[in-house]
């Protein structure tokens, strides 16, 4: 005997457009691997619960995250995305785009508003966020724009409000200088008027340099590791450098 579906407790009630599709188009993918196991599906759209908002979806980030979500690489990602298949069939976690629908509990957000932030889900026509994780885009910047935002840019804002105070008179390298936290941590250092020497590959070089680096050391020389460089901070995005060299480079009193 089929099951019948329960009924849905007074507090899911929630706020939505009345033109709304039942189905969505996709990006979806079933097994870990490369772009060879992404297709293109109709699925059922999400609506949404307590404490979330549906966005229509304008436009969708793709951050390194995401690719590691997707290949299942390194392994312990899969302890968190599924361990044999990826629990959320829909990659994706940067969104900009508009409120289509609004939970129970969730104040500040009205149908039809642009919305920015983090949604497991996004390459999708919609998907939920949770409330908390949406703001209000920069007046101003394209949905592609937006969709950038979230993720590399909030990182990039931790790691320089860890690296303590910044000013006119701070040394800065950051490795992995034209990636996504990379091209968001120079760009916020040289506001502060750090003096920012930037490492990246040769093929990149003139791109982060329009960023506002100071100096741009070519990755493959290994000049940004010059015995007296004498940096404040070091942001080490790239990864590559063994302790021992960011010690060696940094102020008695830097930091990495």
């Amino acid at each position: 005997m089929e099951q019948q579906p329960e009924e849905l407790p007074n507090e899911t009630i929630f706020e939505a457009r009345g033109d709304l599709p039942a189905t969505m188009g996709a990006v979806t993918y079933g097994r870990y691997g490369g772009p060879e196991v992404l297709e293109y599906s109709s699925v059922a759209r999400p609506e949404p619960r307590p404490g979330t908002v549906l966005v229509r979806v304008r436009a969708a980030g793709l951050d390194r995250g995401t690719w590691h979500l997707m290949a299942g690489e390194p392994r312990v990602a899969r302890l968190a995305a599924g361990f044999r298949a990826p629990r959320n069939p829909i990659p994706g976690l940067d969104v900009a785009g508009e409120v289509a629908g609004i939970g129970a509990g969730v104040t500040g957000f009205s149908i039809g508003e642009s919305v920015v932030g983090v949604a497991g889900g996004s390459f999708a026509e919609f998907v939920l966020a949770d409330a908390g994780k949406l703001v209000r885009p920069p007046r101003g910047i394209s949905w592609e724009q937006a969709a950038a935002l979230p993720i590399s840019g909030v990182t990039a804002r931790q790691a320089l409000a860890k690296a303590g105070e910044l000013g006119s008179g701070t040394r800065m390298l950051v490795t992995g200088a034209s990636g996504g936290v990379g091209s968001f941590v120079v760009q916020l250092a040289k506001l502060r008027g750090v003096h920012v020497s930037a490492e990246c590959s040769a093929a990149k070089a003139d791109f982060v340099a329009t960023l506002g680096a100071d100096v741009v050391h070519d990755h493959a020389t290994g000049t940004a590791f010059a015995k007296y460089s004498n940096y404040d901070v070091v942001i080490d995005i790239g990864g590559s450098p063994a302790i021992s060299t960011l010690r060696r480079v940094l102020t008695p009193r830097g930091g990495w």
